[in-house]
């Protein structure tokens, strides 16, 4: 830089080189009207000189002063109107913006079944959708009840799919005491002529459960469509007087164009409407309640009121009819005014040519289904039949939520709002959920585990599915764990589990996933198409999983080296047994009695070995070793896979197992006592006690989480800690049962003990599928290699896998269901049913799928 002066780094003048004077080095040059007169007299003295230069810069710094004041507050001012970092997005490229997600496949995937909270419904992939769905009228103990949202206490016999491809095809089946409702969705694009996403149907089949033919009982349906973006809906001319066919309702809508939902059937039918307009429709089933009870005490009749709000942007049809009877209800969109081709979509879409392309969707389904899961002829027909509907289940549970999660902040941060968190971006997501009935959202950790069943379907899916919730990511390389996204999801979720907490983490388990996809490109399982998708969805990944990576790496660290613990749990609780922690997906598993920064968690530091390794494993197949200069991970990998470090820090040879360390005493337990409120009334309450002062130890609870390094594969196939752990294992006093391995040893101090008065034992004893089928994934594993204890590792792989496989399905055909746990003592199905999230690997099981962890 030239010129008379700079600023320097640090705000201070410098003169330049070029301002010095050409005969002395540093001397100033002075101006000409400083300089002697031709005629040898002075025009400025030297110290009238001295004063003016020191005016001069006194001026010049105060100017310097001023711009640096002005700026500061432009910065200031700047930076005040940025959003906080926890709810400001990772700055990269967004995997949904990947051109294999435009085009057909996002139009594929447009309509779909993907509301999973409901027993029957429809939308799109689209924030504001055309929502449709159906309710009808149960009994319970002699009364009307109202079906809409899937409900554990419901009490239907069985409900699920049994077929569904996750594009464009489901069959379910829904059993109530004396009915049975067997609904069916299905897409068509046809000679291209419809709207954005196509025509679609949906066929309903009522049918009576084991009644004579003489004894019909009538049946009283509710189908419903609503604009969620308050779209005003047209209700058609012939909605009341249903001779074989009627168009119910029309619109027209920014992505689909015009369109319009017809009825028709060869049964005799009555029909009523209720036109309704709201922003929600989440109490979409309390309105038409009150609708149908006003009617009732007015004029004794079960039917809608045949009216309509002004402007209406939901319509509810009534169907009602003698068992058995069939509905089709076809969607037709991208209309072009008044045109034959729309009664020949129609026709295409009802009656004989509906019924032989969801003949011909079903041998699909059944043709796909045996060639990606190799099923052994071991296996009979009813077992088979479970593993098609874990299938159908897990993928015709994806849904589609828009909504922004709450994160907290203490209330000091923001005392302007009073509030105690933030609302994060606005943001789509696009996952399978663990259960329609209780957990019908996201969930991180769930999620790696959904998409080891899902990608060996359709690995597209998975790649969408898995760049969804990366893209979810904040700037500080955090995810929120669960989410609650949307009226419709919030309305299920008690306010007190809305918060998320951005210091907790997750298992990262997408890892799991990401890291079978790289095996199975080594393994040369996906043509070389197939093979380009995946590496161009991993390019763009690479720099969210290495963000996220860094921010377990930082928050989630301990105090040495290669140490982990999870963060959230309460320290200061009187109330729980042993304080949960949330944050590792294993709630209730016992931990330190005292939770504290010393603690160190197995079951974290595994999880970090397999994202390091997995990011190493990107870096080499990319051939980007260089790109995460900031972390070396195969050094990584290397320190957390260390045999005898990881023995140093976690491993008990009295126990012979692997264990957390911190601050324990064993001598905790819940007594009854009685406290005054501060309202100033007597109560008793449930209260810890401890007698025993905590010291930092390895914590001696037996479990999953002191399997995890066998998990992980790091135990050596000729240590004789293999051994040790394949005793633990198949030991019957400890972990063993006939039904898989229960979660927590029968010899542990907090086997089945309740954490709270409220709080039953939840993984301190019942048996998870998860961690089943990782446990017997490593079985396979080490019964496959070199090494003294390969013939021990196969006979227990053996007997566990035919018992986990026969508890599943001997539950299913006692119950209707898969379970979410199931019981440690007699093997019956615990927890909530429908649980087709992580228990579906059961079909994985059947199959012998099992990931490289």
């Amino acid at each position: 830089m030239t010129g008379a002066s700079r600023r320097s780094a640090h705000g201070r003048i410098k003169s330049s080189s070029s301002s010095s004077s050409s005969s002395g080095g540093g001397s100033l040059r002075y101006p000409p009207s400083i300089r002697r007169g031709g005629k040898g007299k002075e025009l400025v003295s030297i110290g009238a000189f001295k004063s003016n230069l020191k005016i001069l810069v006194g001026l010049m710094l105060l100017g310097i002063a001023i711009i640096y004041f002005v700026i500061n507050r432009i910065v200031v001012s700047h930076e005040s109107q940025k959003p906080p970092r926890v709810i400001t997005p990772f700055p990269a490229p967004k995997l949904m913006d990947l051109s294999m997600f435009q085009g057909e496949h996002k139009e594929s995937l447009y309509w779909g079944t993907y509301r999973p909270h409901v027993y029957f419904g429809v939308r799109a992939r689209t924030p504001q959708s055309l929502v449709a769905g159906l309710m009808w009228l149960g009994v319970k103990d002699e009364m009307y009840v109202m079906r809409h949202f899937c409900e554990n206490s419901d009490d239907l016999s069985s409900f699920g799919w049994r077929e569904h491809n996750g594009r464009d095809f489901g069959r379910q089946e829904l059993v109530e005491n004396d009915m049975i409702l067997e609904t069916s969705f299905v897409k068509s694009k046809g000679d291209g002529s419809s709207g954005y996403g196509g025509d679609w149907s949906v066929r309903i089949d009522v049918k009576n459960k084991g009644l004579s033919g003489d004894a019909k009982r009538s049946a009283h349906l509710f189908f419903y469509l609503a604009d969620e973006g308050g779209s005003v809906l047209n209700l058609g001319r012939d909605a009341l007087d249903f001779q074989g066919s009627s168009r119910l309702v029309s619109g027209s809508r920014e992505d689909v164009g015009d369109w319009q939902i017809h009825l028709r059937s060869e049964n005799q039918l009555e029909t009523h409407y209720s036109g309704f307009k709201t922003p929600h429709i989440y109490n979409l089933s309390d309105l038409v309640q009150r609708n149908l009870a006003l009617q009732a005490r007015k004029f004794g009749r079960l039917q809608l009121s045949d009216t309509s709000e002004d402007s209406s942007n939901i319509y509810v049809f009534q169907i009602s009819g003698k068992l058995p009877f069939t509905i089709d209800i076809p969607f037709v969109s991208g209309i072009r005014g008044e045109s034959s081709n729309v009664e020949k979509r129609l026709i295409s879409l009802t009656g004989l040519p509906l019924s032989d392309l969801l003949r011909k969707k079903h041998r699909e389904f059944d043709a796909k289904f045996t060639e990606c899961f190799n099923i052994s002829e071991e296996h009979d027909s009813e077992t088979v039949r479970v593993g098609k509907t874990a299938m159908a289940n897990m993928i015709g549970g994806i849904g589609y939520f828009y909504g922004q999660s709450k994160i907290y902040v203490p209330k000091s941060s923001q005392p302007e709002s009073g509030d105690n968190h933030l609302l994060y971006w606005p943001a789509e997501l696009y996952t399978a959920v663990p259960s329609r009935p209780f957990f019908p959202r996201g969930f991180l950790w769930d999620e790696g585990f959904h998409q080891l069943l899902i990608w060996r379907w359709d690995f597209r899916i998975t790649l969408d599915i898995v760049g969804r919730w990366l893209d979810l990511l904040n700037i500080d390389g955090w995810i929120p764990r669960e989410q609650i996204l949307g009226a419709e999801a919030l309305s299920k979720v008690p306010e007190e589990f809305v918060v998320q907490y951005p210091s907790n983490g997750n298992p990262p388990t997408l890892f799991l996933v990401i890291r079978d996809l790289i095996d199975g490109i080594k393994t040369e399982k996906f043509i070389a198409s197939e093979k380009d998708e995946i590496l161009s969805f991993l390019e763009r990944a690479s720099v969210r999983l290495d963000a996220w990576f860094q921010w377990f790496n930082t928050s989630q660290t301990g105090k040495e080296r290669g140490s982990y613990f999870w963060h959230g749990r309460d320290n200061t609780t009187t109330r729980e047994l042993n304080p949960k922690t949330l944050s590792s997906g294993l709630d209730d598993y016992p931990r330190a009695s005292h939770p504290s920064e010393d603690e160190r968690h197995v079951d974290l530091r595994c999880w970090m070995y397999l994202a390091a390794d997995c990011m190493h494993s990107i870096a080499e197949l990319l051939g980007k070793e260089d790109k995460f200069s900031k972390e070396d991970y195969n050094s990584t990998a290397k320190l957390l896979s260390n045999f005898e470090l990881l023995n140093q820090m976690h491993y008990d040879k009295d126990h012979g197992a692997y264990f957390d360390y911190g601050n324990h005493t064993e001598k905790v337990k819940l007594i009854w006592k009685e406290v005054i409120s501060e309202n100033g009334h007597l109560s008793r309450q449930l209260v810890r006690k401890t007698s025993g002062k905590p010291k930092l130890r390895l914590v001696p609870q037996v479990g999953y989480v002191s399997f995890f390094p066998f998990m992980s594969r790091i135990i050596p196939a000729e240590s004789p800690i293999l051994e040790k752990q394949l005793d633990l294992i198949s030991n019957r006093s400890i972990l063993w049962s006939d039904y898989g391995l229960v979660s927590l040893a029968k010899t542990s101090s907090m086997y089945m003990k309740r954490n709270t008065e409220h709080d039953a034992p939840y993984w301190r004893g019942p048996i998870w599928m998860n961690m089943n089928y990782m446990i017997l994934s490593s079985l396979h594993h080490y019964s496959t290699v070199d090494g003294p204890y390969r013939e021990k590792a196969r006979g227990i792989y053996k007997e566990l896998r035919s018992n986990l496989i026969r508890n599943v399905v001997r539950n299913y055909y006692e119950t209707g269901y898969i379970w979410e746990q199931y019981d440690q003592d007699k093997g019956t199905g615990k927890g909530t049913r429908l649980f087709t999230g992580w228990s579906a690997l059961t079909l994985l099981i059947m199959s012998e799928e099992y990931p490289i962890f």
